[in-house]
């Protein structure tokens, strides 16, 4: 068997003050795997740097680290990716750790949990906020990761070839952790140390607007990939609602064999009438929906499994 090749993806916007220590350390840990750095329109000299550390440099021009993480998956061909951040904060001597295992079970993401080892490392609310994020992304899909934010994974060429990545920022790793637990791909988690940024490197991550983003990419990937339910829950309140109206309707009726309050009987009307179409609205979609699922099913299927 051959070894496997092996490409670490590094996404960087101004890391001019960590790409160099991020480099080195990917190479001493991955020697024989191919580094490269995707530029997102820096204003410092993090291009230059990053070719001068030894790194395949390449530039997307089109703002956002989803768009880089797009880009990334689209151009390069191996047959394992580890993807961590340009900003030194990941732990780059647990890579082989990682690839290992992704081997050894033949899996198609692992997760670098973080661990942080130092109190500058995560931003006030940060953890909260994943916390939370986490906790809903569980309850919504059935099952989660411990740590959904990280930037520091595992893949293997079928996840990546088969990942039709839609998002524009920071909101990537959550679409990548749905697609994953929607195709129930063998998936697992191995904790890792997550550090301070070097001095002069800056995190890009808004806490609120950029969470605000993420929170919304949940609810509406769930809206996408679970319209059954989505559209069902909806359906199901507005049926609630007529019902709650409707009893003392019924009632009175029984009582003088009239209907005294036509507003509301036109009202309840309504309300079933739009519980019915969003539940109609469902069944529709659930269908479609199963059938991307299966396109891109095949095509997770169309590559081997890692180290096979």
């Amino acid at each position: 068997m051959t070894e496997p090749t092996i490409a670490v993806l590094l996404p960087c916007y101004n890391e001019e003050a960590a790409i160099t220590q991020t480099v080195a350390g990917f190479r001493a840990a991955l020697p024989n795997a191919t580094i490269y750095v995707y530029d997102n329109n820096s204003s410092d000299r993090t291009i230059a740097v990053a070719r001068d550390a030894g790194a395949v440099v390449r530039s997307e021009r089109i703002q956002g680290k989803g768009a880089v993480v797009r880009r990334m998956f689209a151009d390069v061909d191996a047959d394992i990716y580890v993807m961590a951040d340009g900003d030194a904060t990941y732990d780059a001597a647990s890579a082989p750790a990682l690839v290992a295992r992704l081997l050894d079970d033949q899996l198609d993401m692992i997760v670098g949990s973080r661990i942080h080892e130092a109190a500058e490392a995560y931003r006030r609310g940060h953890q909260f906020g994943n916390a939370l994020l986490t906790g809903m992304l569980a309850r919504l899909f059935g099952r989660s990761f411990t740590d959904i934010l990280s930037g520091y994974r595992v893949f293997s060429r079928r996840f990546v070839k088969s990942f039709p990545s839609l998002s524009a920022g920071f909101e990537i790793e959550t679409e990548i952790s749905v697609h994953a637990l929607e195709l129930k791909m063998p998936t697992a988690e191995i904790e890792t140390p997550y550090f301070a940024r070097p001095e002069g490197s800056v995190s890009k991550l808004s806490t609120y607007s950029d969470g605000w983003r993420i929170l919304g990419t949940i609810l509406t990937l769930y809206r996408i990939e679970r319209p059954l339910w989505f559209f069902g829950t909806i359906g199901g309140a507005f049926a609630l609602l007529g019902l709650i109206l409707g009893i003392p309707l019924v009632l009175t009726y029984i009582e003088i064999h009239r209907v005294p309050r036509f507003p509301t009987a036109i009202l309840i009307t309504g309300l079933g009438i739009f519980a019915a179409l969003n539940v109609f609205t469902g069944l529709i979609l659930d269908t479609v929906v199963r059938g991307r699922r299966e396109v891109r099913r095949l095509a997770y299927l169309a590559h081997k499994a890692p180290g096979l």
